[in-house]
C-alpha cells in the first residue's frame, strides 16, 4: 500500500475527530480580518507573559463534540468545486441550498465568504478550504510537499457540563512544540465544512497547556503566540480584548476544540 495513502488516511481520521459539531446556525463571524473568524467568544486571547504555571485567566472553550458521526462532512473536491464559493455568486449559492436571501443563514454565509475573500494581513498566506484535497494541498505547500503532517488540537478530557466562560488555571508548565512551520485552521459557519487555514511569517510559537476550570473542567489546550504584532491592524479584536496597541506585547490565543493546527510529523515537544 502506498505510504502516502496511509498518511493521508490517518490525517483524515484526525481531522474528523477534531471537527466537533460545526453548527451552521450557532455563530456568525465578522469578515474584517484574521482572528475575527475564530469564534464569537473573544475570551481566548492573552499576552505571552501569562503563559506560565499557576496563571489564572478567564477563558471560553466552546463545547465541541468530538464524535465525527455528529459532524458535517468534508466534501470531496469534485463536489465542492461544483458549488460556487464567492460573494458575487451568493444569490446562486443561496438558491442552491434553498435559503431565503434575507435569512440569518444568508447573513452567516455572507460573513464567511467575506472573511475568505478579505485581503491577507502582511506576511500571511491563507485559503478557505472547501474540500479535504484543497486543505492537504495548501498544507503541503506551506509545510513541504514530501512532509507527513500531524494534527494538533485542543481537547477536554474531563468536562463538568456545557461550556461556560470561567477562570482557568494553568496546572502544568506549558510545553513549547518545536516546529519550523505551522498551518492554523479554523472552522467557518457554512452549510458544509469550510476551513479558514493560514500561515503567518515571523516568530510564531506553539504551545501545549493543561488547564483546570473553576467548575472542574479540564482542558488540554493548544495555544499559539505571535511574537510580533506591529504589522497587525489596530482594529484587530485581540487589541480590544487585551487593551494594548500593536507591537507592544506578544499576543497568544487558545484554539477551540473544533479548530486545529497542522505541523510536520517531525515536530516535537
Amino acid at each position: 500500500m502506498d505510504p502516502k495513502r496511509i498518511a493521508f488516511g490517518s490525517l483524515l481520521l484526525s481531522l474528523l475527530i477534531v471537527l466537533g459539531t460545526c453548527d451552521f446556525d450557532r455563530h456568525s463571524h465578522s469578515s474584517s480580518h484574521m482572528m475575527h473568524h475564530m469564534d464569537s467568544a473573544t475570551n481566548v486571547f492573552f499576552v505571552a507573559d501569562d503563559l506560565k504555571l499557576g496563571k489564572t485567566m478567564p477563558i471560553y472553550f466552546p463545547d465541541g463534540n468530538p464524535n465525527p458521526l455528529s459532524s458535517p462532512y468534508l466534501l470531496p473536491k469534485y463536489e465542492a468545486d461544483a458549488i460556487p464559493f464567492s460573494l458575487k455568486q451568493l444569490p446562486n449559492i443561496l438558491n442552491h441550498f434553498s435559503f431565503p436571501q434575507d435569512s440569518h443563514k444568508a447573513q452567516v454565509m455572507e460573513n464567511t465568504l467575506g472573511a475568505c475573500e478579505a485581503k491577507p494581513i502582511e506576511g500571511e498566506t491563507k485559503i478557505c478550504a472547501t474540500s479535504y484535497e484543497t486543505l492537504i494541498d495548501f498544507a503541503r505547500k506551506i509545510l513541504g510537499l514530501e512532509t507527513n503532517i500531524k494534527v494538533l488540537s485542543t481537547h477536554r478530557p474531563m468536562r463538568s457540563n456545557s461550556a461556560v466562560l470561567q477562570n482557568y488555571t494553568i496546572t502544568e508548565a506549558p510545553e513549547r512544540i518545536s516546529t519550523p512551520k505551522m498551518v492554523a485552521c479554523h472552522t467557518m459557519r457554512y452549510p458544509y465544512i469550510v476551513f479558514y487555514c493560514h500561515s503567518q511569517e515571523g516568530d510564531n510559537r506553539l504551545h501545549k497547556t493543561s488547564l483546570l476550570g473553576e467548575n472542574g473542567d479540564r482542558v488540554e489546550a493548544i495555544a499559539v503566540c505571535h511574537m510580533d504584532t506591529s504589522h497587525w491592524n489596530r482594529d484587530h479584536v485581540s487589541f480590544r480584548v487585551l487593551g494594548i496597541e500593536p507591537g507592544t506585547a506578544p499576543i497568544c490565543h487558545f484554539f477551540p476544540a473544533e479548530n486545529f493546527v497542522l505541523v510536520p510529523s517531525t515536530s516535537s515537544i
